[in-house]
């Protein structure tokens, strides 16, 4: 923790760029997450800080950022609740620094724990005072089997999300929270930028699979067709002797371009949101209205 003496000299000035600034500059967290919570709570909580020091209003943690367990059974015993002790020092790291916190993937133990012994993948979104702002839980499973490659069933352990949720205000800008696989489906990010969505988050685990083929393209995607900046955080690196992951953690912006990128190993990328860019290119090339609802209806959160 942070002591009294060390929060008062570095919060004035943070607190005073971040008030300064005309487009919030937001952090993108790269970590390589193991079965072991407290290694990967001072790494992220090193990232955390040294992001609120050079001025971050917002920072992302990738998928896993808790840990990445061995197996579904330890994945499964190590996981906690959102009013668990984790949860707790990630509000209190968000008060101690200032910041907002978008916790990706977190292993949650839901209400209903106790009947289905299955967990969700949990998008937590803490504002600056450590108060939960939102939780979404992920809606598409990842059940992947590619021959002699990746084999992984995200669903025989996990609980698929019933509901979007719909864009959070946040200093950076309105933000629609997804994990990881859904970046495949290109109706959530509509369906979040229809709602109001500036900023589209993918805190991921990618494998080096699937992520040298597909990981940059998706993500362009998702920005080009929804005129969104896209944010997303990724593990990197041996998570354990069965896993490795891709890394790139990246943020594109609505034109496409990838303006911050994480390349090997753990650490941080910046980048600046610019809403009247967003706005602009909206209006220069609005697809939006253009949309032909009577042909193919209409993508949206289901009221």
């Amino acid at each position: 923790m942070l002591s009294a003496l060390r929060r008062s000299a570095l919060r004035p000035g943070a607190a005073l760029r971040r008030a300064m600034a005309t487009k919030p500059l937001v952090a993108v967290g790269q970590v390589t997450s193991t079965p072991d919570k407290e290694h990967n709570l001072r790494a992220c909580a090193g990232l955390v800080r040294e992001a609120a020091q050079r001025g971050a209003c917002l920072v992302f943690l990738p998928e896993g950022f808790d840990y990445i367990g061995c197996n579904p059974a330890q994945t499964l015993s190590l996981a906690e609740g959102l009013d668990g002790p984790l949860m707790g020092r990630y509000a209190e790291l968000a008060r101690d620094c200032g910041v907002w916190l978008s916790l990706g993937g977190f292993h949650e133990r839901g209400r209903d724990w106790e009947t289905t012994q299955r967990i969700y993948n949990c998008h937590v979104l803490l504002d600056s005072t450590g108060h939960l702002v939102a939780a979404y839980r992920k809606t598409h499973l990842c059940d992947v089997e590619l021959e002699g490659r990746v084999s992984m069933k995200e669903s025989s352990f996990t609980n698929p999300g019933t509901e979007i949720v719909a864009p959070v205000s946040t200093p950076a800008g309105k933000l629609g929270l997804s994990i990881c696989y859904d970046v495949r489906f290109p109706e959530l990010s509509l369906a979040l930028q229809r709602a109001g969505a500036e900023i589209l988050t993918y805190p991921s685990a990618f494998t080096v699979h699937t992520g040298s083929a597909h990981w940059e393209v998706l993500l362009r995607a998702r920005a080009i067709e929804s005129q969104c900046y896209v944010v997303a955080a990724a593990q990197t690196g041996k998570n354990h002797e069965h896993r490795t992951s891709y890394g790139h953690s990246l943020v594109v912006d609505p034109w496409g371009a990838v303006v911050a990128q994480c390349h090997e190993g753990p650490g941080l990328c910046y980048a600046e949101i610019d809403l009247e860019y967003l706005h602009r290119i909206r209006r220069e090339i609005p697809v939006q209205s253009h949309r032909r609802h009577d042909l193919y209806g209409t993508i949206g959160l289901v009221p």
